[in-house]
């Protein structure tokens, strides 16, 4: 179920609901929530739609819209979960490059990162950094929109 989450994120820039998966993978419908729940217990770093069974985040990419526009072949139909899971994009388009348009949270102006394979091929602003602004450890809380 894990790979034909992140496949159908890739191949059409939006999650299938646990119906849809439970139909490709010959299961009942109850039988593909339940492999739906249990997939996203396994996989900490995603979740679901808050009192829903709806894919909000499945990282690297984000099934809502988020500020950090994805584009492949000059087509922008993906979201990353956050600028730092924006960079984990590229594994998922072997051999193309991945470009990722945000604005700086800081001041607004326009972010463009290009990355090819793993490796960031192109920065405007050159010199661009990362910044988390999120604790870690027992302060931190819980955040649904990083």
């Amino acid at each position: 179920m894990f790979q034909r989450i992140m496949r159908a994120l890739v191949e059409t820039g939006r999650a299938p609901h646990y119906a849809e998966l439970a139909r490709s993978m010959h299961l009942t419908v109850p039988q593909g929530r339940q492999l739906l729940l249990d997939v996203m217990q396994a996989y900490p770093i995603g979740w679901l739609h808050p009192e829903t069974d709806y894919i909000a985040s499945f990282p690297p990419l984000n099934n809502l819209p988020t500020q950090y526009r994805v584009s492949v072949r000059g087509e922008q139909k993906w979201f990353a979960q956050c600028g730092f899971e924006a960079t984990s994009v590229t594994w998922l388009f072997p051999g193309e490059t991945v470009r990722v348009d945000a604005p700086c949270l800081d001041c607004g102006d326009s972010v463009t990162v290009e990355m090819r394979d793993g490796r960031i091929t192109w920065v405007d602003p050159p010199g661009v950094l990362g910044h988390l602004n999120y604790g870690f450890g027992a302060s931190r809380g819980k955040n649904h929109f990083l």
